[in-house]
């Protein structure tokens, strides 16, 4: 890698740009929390000094720093060099071979581990069930096969659309050995959604079950692929379907196969492939302002060592950790802290299938005290719920178990940190607050417990190799706690590697705000000791629930309703889900609106997207507020949204009498 400084980014016409603003900040956080020394004394990094080293080396010398972190990943052939970069295209660990399914079973299969487990998994009805290396590498090796058997080939894209079982990660586990491609869709989306990723990715195959359970209903998963792949205009050739519920599903011959009965062709003699370090790994979508969802691609080796390296500092995990991870597989986290960086490192990862409320709001606390959980890493919106139901829920159980807290999805605010801290880990847990997306592939802003006092809100500082930067609309340094936007001035291992068929979207999106830079799309600032507090979404990317949705997305499902002819969607803050959805809609002529609309737009939002993109709520008006350009102004929606008094310059509107209509209206 070159020690050459890299030349200052030249950004794009400051006109064309959605400002982070400069102002100062009102939010001010004195309470600090130093690790304990019990703590610091047991964990890898046990100091800031010692953080401070790591860190300089990691930023003046990668090469030498993850040159030795990656000695720890087993390849089939080492690499030549540690990093190639010519903006926005890096290569990692150049012309090393290895696997990542062998890196997460096979080399633990030599000594004790071979016997531990690997997951435990309990579905939302209640039944248990424990893989340890040896068997889930048995598993993973028999529907590798079967995906062989099926024609799936290496380089082929493989949908996966499961609900939280152990099978989601043998699936995701037996395309690395393959070398094919997954893709996993949240289950909590719709057959549109299925679709347009499936024609996106050119997926081959579909692995679906019959359903899965949520809040004691039967999530129809099978049904949904099936009307995803009406009228045979995909490229999908076969559908493998699990049973999970034993319901009636339609099973269409010539497409449709068993899972288990699959199985009875197959052995589970399976060779790990030969793969090239930069080899794609996976696909997950995200949403984009642009409303069509961003296949974002990530390959083999920096990935894995990114998701290895944050779960051995961040997490702390040890050989005796019983960590969960409460997110949804379909996610990125799912992937990265609940599959892949766990496993690799041989720890035990624990799999919940259901809701965190049912039958009753203390299931978390329950399956925490029967497992005993040591490792809890959840997102704000759930700390948020647990707070809302009541203390009660948790003085029924043991928690002493537990000796680390994480968050993740979107900033925690302070009173709920302080509630984590104090009543989920009785004041004795350090708590990692995470920041990172999609496209960063793991932690890139977080504390390391062992090292870093911690402060209620903030993500601290950066974690090693991430050189972070908060800048104004001309790329230069905003000072100690005014606004900027949130930029990555050096690659990292884990970084997308594009978005999947459209390299002009992901130079456009990423890498074209500050030339040379990653323009992570939030807003932050650091306070007086240089911890870095995220400010939210500076673009039309809406934080619901941990869950990122497009607002563009959003409105074109509300304009495919046949009565609406316009529609604009912003975010207003909530005190649950961290931002509600806001639709603002103009309908056709002669269509009444009213209640009974604003119900049917929901439903119809959430049958074309999923349920987390659901409108909070539905604003009918004559006229939305435009520039004399045709411009929707947004900034002037989001106001009225959180019934804020209009404030900033608003002589650009056509038509001044909208606001007062926008302001007034409603569903009624």
């Amino acid at each position: 890698m070159s020690k050459k400084k890299a030349a200052k980014p030249a950004p794009k016409k400051a006109a064309a740009k959605k400002s982070a603003g400069k102002s100062q900040t009102i939010m001010t956080e004195n309470r600090v929390f130093k690790p304990s020394a019990e703590f610091s004394k047991k964990a890898r990094v046990g100091s800031m000094a010692e953080y401070r080293r790591m860190y300089e080396e990691s930023i003046k010398h990668p090469d030498k720093f993850f040159g030795r972190e990656a000695k720890e990943l087993q390849w089939q052939k080492p690499y030549t060099k540690v990093m190639e970069w010519k903006c926005p295209n890096a290569k990692w660990f150049v012309g090393g071979k290895l696997n990542v399914s062998e890196n997460c079973l096979d080399r633990h299969l030599v000594g004790p581990n071979k016997t531990k487990a690997a997951l435990i998994w309990e579905g939302e009805p209640g039944e248990k069930r424990v893989l340890t290396y040896q068997q889930l590498h048995r598993e993973v090796c028999r529907f590798a096969n079967v995906l062989k058997r099926n024609k799936v080939k290496k380089g082929d894209r493989v949908m996966i659309y499961l609900p939280m079982i152990p099978e989601a990660a043998i699936a995701m586990l037996a395309c690395t050995r393959i070398g094919a491609i997954h893709s996993v869709v949240f289950g909590g989306f719709s057959a549109e959604s299925i679709k347009d990723r499936v024609l996106d990715c050119g997926a081959k195959i579909v692995i679906t079950s019959d359903g899965g359970y949520r809040r004691g209903a039967v999530v129809p998963l099978k049904k949904n692929v099936d009307d995803a792949l009406k009228g045979g205009d995909t490229p999908v050739e076969t559908v493998i379907v699990f049973r999970r519920t034993g319901q009636d599903v339609h099973i269409e011959e010539g497409r449709d196969v068993w899972w288990h009965r699959e199985l009875e062709y197959v052995d589970a003699h399976c060779p790990a492939a030969v793969l090239d370090s930069e080899a794609p790994l996976f696909i997950l979508y995200t949403s984009g302002s642009t409303g069509k969802p961003k296949g974002i691609l990530h390959s083999t080796a920096g990935y894995l060592l990114h998701a290895q390296m944050t779960c051995k500092y961040v997490f702390d995990l040890r050989d005796d950790d019983v960590y969960w991870c409460t997110a949804d597989v379909g996610w990125v986290t799912g992937h990265s802290y609940m599959v892949y960086g766990p496993l690799s490192l041989g720890a035990t990862s624990l799999m919940y299938e259901g809701a965190p409320n049912w039958p009753e709001n203390d299931r978390f606390w329950k399956i925490i005290e029967e497992y005993a959980v040591t490792v809890f890493y959840t997102a704000p919106t759930a700390i948020r719920a647990f707070m809302k139901w009541g203390d009660e829920w948790l003085k029924k159980h043991d928690l002493s178990s537990l000796r680390l807290l994480g968050t993740v999805g979107e900033p925690i605010n302070p009173e709920a940190w302080m509630w984590y801290h104090t009543q989920v880990g009785s004041s004795k847990c350090p708590i990692v607050d995470t920041w990172w997306q999609t496209e960063t592939g793991g932690h890139m802003i977080t504390p390391i417990p062992g090292a870093t006092p911690t402060k209620p809100g903030t993500a601290t500082l950066p974690f090693f190799g991430v050189d972070v930067a908060i800048v104004d609309d001309l790329g230069k340094e905003v000072g100690k706690d005014e606004q900027g936007k949130l930029v990555i001035r050096k690659p990292w291992p884990s970084m997308l590697r594009g978005i999947w068929g459209d390299k002009k979207r992901y130079h456009e999106t990423y890498w074209s705000e500050f030339e040379g830079w990653y323009f992570a799309g939030d807003g932050a600032r650091r306070d007086k000791d240089g911890y870095i507090w995220i400010i939210g979404r500076i673009d039309d990317v809406l934080n619901v629930a941990g869950h990122r949705l497009g607002t563009a997305e959003v409105e074109s499902a509300l304009v495919s309703h046949p009565s609406v002819a316009e529609a604009a969607v912003v975010g207003r803050p909530d005190e649950m889900k961290g931002q509600g959805v806001v639709c603002f809609v103009t309908v056709k002529e002669g269509i009444t609106t009213g209640r009974d609309l604003a119900d049917e737009l929901k439903k119809h939002v959430r049958k074309v997207i999923g349920p987390v993109a659901t409108p909070d709520e539905v604003r009918f008006a004559a006229a939305l507020p435009k520039t004399r350009s045709g411009k929707i102004m947004r900034r002037l929606l989001k106001q009225i949204a959180a019934g804020e008094v209009i404030k900033g310059d608003t002589t650009t509107l056509e038509d001044l009498s909208v606001i007062a209509q926008l302001a007034a209206s409603g569903e009624d």
